[in-house]
């Protein structure tokens, strides 16, 4: 790993770490389980030395230096350290997107390194697409060094394939025709998977049941012009369904994901996702 800055952010060699508390913000590369480089960040917490750390999952098309999630980063700070990296086909991570499928084992990776660095506790907290990789990963990663301590989802769907909405067809648009995905790459900055899902992946809805008794929260708000209300209403109603009710905030006024997130949104979000 290279030892010289990047950016706004300090690098240290993580070879250099022992088990004191981390200081300092460290900046690398992670290898995936199928192999894939993804790049990611731990920053240590601006409150107190802590042995939690916040991994956030970024949505479609985001990425660990969109502003967004810098702010949501930022807030978590005041409450944990934080992980935050960027999903295969994002930002400088390698890979190709396939938009929540195999982004569960960049998420298992993330939170591992986590815990390498000497985090006790780690939570998830994803936005949107980083919202549907959390829940599955919160289910599939349980009995594993990746597991997580506790799990939020903001702006998730329930169901995959979701056409509902003008901005969810623009997204599907992007995703599966040629020329979409050259938008995606040249425009978005996200390089897309052009294979269809085979099989296809535990929807969200279904990986909820498999989660408890991990604590679980479901963010949404009440304007978001891709997922409506129904979509957090399916996620709890499964969560409750399993005998392990969600809890769930449904927030007045907000729109989509990580760029809707409001300041005291966040600060309560990282006050949820720190608590023991």
């Amino acid at each position: 790993m290279s030892s010289e800055a990047e950016g706004r952010f300090h690098i240290v060699d993580v070879s250099q770490i022992t088990s004191r508390p981390l200081r300092d913000i460290v900046r690398t590369d992670l290898r995936t389980a199928d192999g894939v480089r993804i790049e990611a960040v731990h920053e240590p917490s601006t409150a107190s030395v802590t042995d939690t750390a916040v991994v956030v999952a970024h949505g479609f098309t985001g990425s660990v230096d969109r502003p967004a999630l810098r702010r949501a980063a930022q807030a978590f700070r005041r409450h944990a350290n934080v992980v935050t990296f960027s999903f295969r086909g994002h930002g400088r991570s390698g890979g190709l997107s396939t938009v929540g499928d195999r982004e569960v084992l960049d998420l298992a990776a993330a939170v591992r390194w986590a815990r390498e660095l000497g985090n006790a506790r780690v939570a998830t907290v994803g936005f949107s697409m980083g919202g549907s990789v959390v829940l599955r990963h919160a289910a599939l990663e349980r009995d594993t060094g990746a597991h997580t301590d506790a799990v939020a989802a903001v702006s998730a769907p329930a169901r995959w394939y979701y056409r509902g909405t003008p901005s969810m067809r623009r997204v599907h648009w992007v995703i599966t025709r040629p020329a979409g995905r050259l938008v995606g790459r040249y425009g978005l900055g996200t390089r897309i998977d052009h294979k269809p899902w085979d099989p296809v992946p535990l929807a969200p809805y279904e990986a909820v049941p498999l989660i408890a008794p991990t604590p679980l929260l479901v963010v949404h708000g009440d304007r978001d012009p891709y997922f409506p209300v129904d979509h957090p209403r399916m996620l709890t109603a499964a969560a409750e369904a399993a005998g392990a009710p969600a809890e769930l905030w449904l927030e007045r006024g907000m729109g989509h994901a990580e760029n809707a997130a409001g300041e005291e949104l966040l600060d309560r979000l990282g006050n949820w996702l720190a608590r023991p």
